[in-house]
């Protein structure tokens, strides 16, 4: 699985964060984010993982005008977190770009890491 990290904070403590979880099975690169979400959609990369302070504007803001809304998924902002059947739904419909707040990322990765896992097997 091919992922890009974007976003606006902290994207190589995400992307070995992502590696850490996903091990053999991932592949991760940190880009820029418009080159991130070009990468989605030209299909060099199955998915787009971003964070920001608010979880979807710096995170995915890129992602959305490139790839359109109905690709993208925030996960989290401050005082909300998705539970893991709301990730997992997100996951389960297609979204192809993820965007949250930074300090969430222990709560997010995992479980959204098990879910593209589990649909990628």
């Amino acid at each position: 699985m091919k992922i890009v990290v974007g976003g606006q904070i902290d994207k190589q403590k995400i992307a070995d964060f992502i590696v850490s979880v996903g091990g053999e099975q991932v592949s991760v690169t940190v880009s820029g984010d418009i080159q991130a979400a070009m990468e989605v959609k030209s299909g060099n990369a199955d998915y787009y993982i971003g964070a920001c302070n608010t979880g979807g504007g710096g995170a995915l803001a890129m992602a959305i005008a490139i790839l359109g809304l109905n690709q993208c998924a925030t996960l989290s902002m401050p005082g909300n977190v998705k539970s893991e059947a709301e990730i997992a739904g997100e996951v389960a419909a297609g979204k192809k770009a993820f965007g949250f707040t930074a300090q969430h990322m222990d709560l997010i990765l995992p479980v959204l890491m098990k879910h593209l896992l589990s649909k990628q097997n």
